[in-house]
């Protein structure tokens, strides 16, 4: 692992050092790529190296074949396996003519609502045919119009390059061709993998590691980078295989940083202590559950006099943070990584997203089951000193808002949820998770 030495390189930097390919006055006459409004960046400095790297849990593009293979008890495994294969069948009857599914659906970039809504079909296929390749379906056949769809996909079309969705588009069409475990797709992954490096904003942008846009993605190369966005494109490089400690990981690392509520590790002026994540550090930090908590995305709304500006920790984004700290090497002795845990630990729900309600209810319950294999934990302890078996109640919790049908749709209709599609994709995905056993060596019959 090359993490350490990165990580001593970043703190010279962010204390005023130099080092022999750069110096303060180059720094200072960096250009900013014209995208960036640079009255709207701040600078953050204070980023703190890990104290212990390790490699994270590799990507398991299967769920295992036997039930005995799985991390839960077998009638449980059962039932879960049960409720997924009644999903994948709605899926597959619900393909849409020529392959794939998400037509007509379109998504605003949350920097620039009043844009017009980019397509997002072709995202939507690509989770779809990972969530069905991981099925172990029987018939892979049937999946080859979605894959055609993809293989074919045009920029105009699906958002590819610079569209306004960009990042989440080719981070899940990348992801979906690695779980195809085919190698003639082996050219379309790298390609997708250099398009995802592009979107990450760092010194090729003028960026400098002080600023608060730097390590992190957003909707395509275009807007300012969130944790959402961010965490997508590193889901997509370590589904590939990507090492933790590629300069990639490591940028991120700076990023994700600065999107925690945990003193002495960011030095925002927004900073709390819960250890929980918000949606972005960019432009002085938003959340989306400050938000709808009525303190306004930027924490500033109906402040007194005197009153310092906050902003809200919530759900999926903690689990995001979480995953992405995991996956860029960092151990559980690390500070942030603990602090992540607790935050979990206190609010520990499978019935909401917590601080959004129902709100990306099934985006949630994804991110959280990806975020929980990857810490190798079976157990967790909330606060009042319960014990949890997440894959157990996880699974439970999709099962029983799984509808006759064997599909899921969300009522409270943000983030295209309300579409069964989305939701039934991201449930599938989430009790998939549920379903890989955590040694790969254990996922073939014994």
């Amino acid at each position: 692992m090359t993490i350490l030495p990165l990580f001593l390189f970043l703190i010279i930097m962010l204390q005023g050092g130099t080092t022999s390919d750069e110096t303060p006055s180059e720094d200072a006459s960096r250009v900013l790529d014209p995208r960036i409004d640079p009255s709207r960046i701040t600078r953050v400095p204070g980023i703190v190296p890990p104290a212990r790297t390790v490699d994270p849990t590799p990507s398991i593009q299967r769920i295992a074949a036997e039930l005995k293979n799985c991390e839960m008890p077998p009638l449980q495994a059962a039932r879960a396996r049960e409720a997924m294969n009644k999903g994948i069948q709605w899926l597959l009857a619900n393909q849409e003519q020529g392959g794939g599914w998400g037509r007509g659906s379109g998504s605003t970039p949350t920097d620039r609502p009043d844009e017009r809504p980019s397509p997002t079909a072709a995202a939507i296929t690509g989770l779809g045919i990972k969530a069905i390749a991981q099925s172990r379906h029987p018939n892979m056949g049937q999946l080859a119009p979605a894959v055609e769809r993809l293989r074919l996909a045009r920029r105009d079309d699906v958002g590819i390059s610079d569209g306004p969705m960009a990042t989440y588009v080719v981070a899940s069409i990348t992801s979906a061709l690695v779980s195809l475990q085919d190698p003639q797709f082996d050219e379309l992954i790298e390609d997708g993998l250099a398009r995802l490096r592009t979107y990450q904003w760092d010194s090729g942008e003028g960026l400098s590691l002080e600023q608060d846009w730097f390590g992190g993605a957003g909707y395509g190369n275009r807007g300012r980078p969130d944790l959402s966005n961010t965490q997508f494109m590193l889901d997509a490089l370590h589904d590939a295989g990507v090492s933790s400690d590629d300069p990639a990981f490591q940028r991120a690392i700076v990023f994700v940083t600065r999107c925690q509520n945990l003193n002495g590790t960011n030095a925002a002026d927004w900073v709390g202590n819960d250890g929980g994540f918000i949606y972005t550090s960019a432009n002085g930090g938003e959340s989306l559950a400050s938000e709808m908590a009525g303190h306004g995305r930027h924490g500033d709304a109906n402040l007194k006099p005197g009153d310092r500006r906050s902003l809200r920790s919530y759900g999926s984004m903690t689990y995001a943070g979480f995953k992405s700290l995991l996956y860029a090497g960092l151990g559980p002795d690390d500070p942030r990584t603990r602090a992540a845990l607790d935050w979990m630990r206190r609010h520990w729900t499978l019935d909401q997203n917590p601080g959004l309600g129902q709100q990306g209810y099934y985006y949630y319950l994804y991110t959280m089951s990806r975020a929980l294999n990857a810490s190798g934990l079976d157990i967790i302890r909330s606060v009042d000193g319960e014990e949890h078996d997440w894959r157990v109640e996880l699974s439970q919790a999709l099962i029983s808002r799984q509808k006759p049908d064997g599909s899921w749709s969300n009522p409270t209709d943000r983030w295209l949820e309300g579409r069964a599609d989305l939701s039934t994709i991201y449930a599938l995905l989430a009790i998939e998770e549920t379903l890989k056993p955590t040694d790969p060596k254990r996922m073939e019959p014994s």
